[in-house]
């Protein structure tokens, strides 16, 4: 695909505060009791052994996220990557198009691209057509600055790419609280044209946080206006994340209304990044695993790789693409992964029931607050995990930082 995207609009120079209104932040379903032992129930994937086979690893991961840049013109408050300043070692070109012949061969099926914002980068659109011309689908998260008509038109002409649009709030306030003034309603222009274009069923993406969890319906009804498809992802103390972690994570109130609402739609997609919650009683829809080194893993924008999106510290280095024997040999030889896949212990977790169900949470979540990776996730629906929160005395520091002096947001352009 080749496109002429617009310029980036000019950027305002201060945040907004995020609103703390409590009296609408939740789904209005009944909170879930906390499920006896007994009553735990595994998931299909899991009682077919699926899973088992997944936690060992697999020859190529089935979803590789690729931060092409950390240049962005946004600075959310819980960026995962501290994005916003372009690192001068990020891959050029031809290195990128080499990864990408690499992933052919491996026969990975898709990339999730993401930064940053990743369209910022000139060679952007020419990677896009590299790789589908390659047959490798990509999926690419973006705040919409650069979706313009033509854009959006040859978008949805095309059969192997997917775009996941941004937001973090059903309205400007709660969104721009986050996101920055104006970013709603960039976003807002971006899925108007994509719908406009003939678009079906591209994504729109919102990070849940406890001053959006109430808006759950309102994000399934955003999607709907434009025949998309709602993804929900869980919050994660990362990047700018770490600091914003304590105010922005749901309650546990919310936590648990929202698995009701979940389950009551399995077809809004989730990347299964709250199994967590599946330790309530019935599972969610997914692997319910934690698939860090197993199933997914992250390259970044210098082309070194993590275990995971949300792991972007040097004990989960893994390696870089730029070594001998390049992304395969990481992904199929490196250390920190082969001890990822061999079966990990229980810990703290050993003596609870519903540890089949949850695996002990996600490993970021644990790890940037402070917690033992065998310890409880310190969102644990059952309480297990608040003690450990409270007494952890330090935190890991999410590395690097790529924040800009000022924080940069933008103000809607009228094209």
């Amino acid at each position: 695909m080749t496109a002429t995207a617009a310029s980036p609009p000019a950027p305002a120079a201060k945040p907004v505060t995020v609103p703390t209104a409590e009296a609408a932040t939740t789904p209005t379903a009944e909170p879930s009791p906390k499920p006896a032992p007994g009553e735990l129930v595994l998931s299909p994937v899991k009682r077919s052994g699926l899973a088992d086979q997944m936690k060992s690893g697999l020859d190529a991961p089935i979803c590789l996220t690729w931060e092409l840049t950390y240049a962005c013109n946004l600075a959310c408050v819980h960026c995962l990557s501290s994005s916003g300043r372009r690192d001068p070692r990020e891959l050029a070109t031809e290195e990128a198009e080499a990864v990408i012949d690499e992933l052919q061969r491996m026969q990975v099926f898709y990339i999730n691209i993401g930064g940053g914002e990743p369209t910022i980068r000139s060679d952007f659109w020419h990677l896009v057509d590299y790789a589908t011309g390659r047959g490798v689908g990509v999926k690419f998260s973006t705040n919409g600055s650069r979706i313009d008509a033509a854009v959006a038109r040859e978008l949805a002409a095309s059969d192997y790419v997917d775009v996941q649009i941004s937001i973090d709030g059903a309205d400007a306030a709660t969104n721009d609280a986050v996101r920055g003034e104006g970013s709603f309603e960039v976003a807002q222009q971006a899925m108007e044209r994509l719908h406009d274009a003939g678009f079906s069923g591209f994504k729109i993406s919102v990070v849940m946080t406890r001053h959006n969890i109430g808006q759950a319906d309102e994000f399934e009804a955003v999607a709907r206006r434009f025949n998309a498809e709602l993804r929900l992802t869980r919050l994660r103390p990362s990047g700018r994340g770490a600091e914003t972690w304590h105010e922005l994570h749901p309650t546990d109130a919310q936590q648990r209304r929202l698995y009701r609402w979940l389950l009551d739609r399995p077809e809004v997609l989730t990347g299964d990044s709250f199994f967590h919650l599946s330790a309530l009683g019935e599972p969610l829809p997914g692997l319910n695993l934690c698939g860090a080194g197993r199933v997914v893993c992250l390259i970044d924008p210098i082309g070194d790789v993590y275990a995971c999106p949300f792991m972007l510290h040097d004990e989960f280095r893994a390696g870089s693409v730029r070594d001998a024997g390049g992304f395969q040999r990481v992904w199929q030889q490196s250390e920190l992964f082969a001890e990822l896949r061999r079966p990990q212990s229980a810990g703290a977790c050993a003596s609870c029931g519903q540890f089949d169900a949850c695996g002990g949470g996600c490993m970021a979540a644990k790890f940037f607050t402070g917690i033992p990776l065998d310890g409880p996730d310190p969102e644990c629906v059952l309480g297990h995990g608040e003690p450990l929160l409270d007494a952890a005395s330090t935190r890991p520091s999410p590395a690097p930082d790529h924040s800009r002096p000022t924080p940069v947001t933008f103000l809607p352009r009228k094209l």
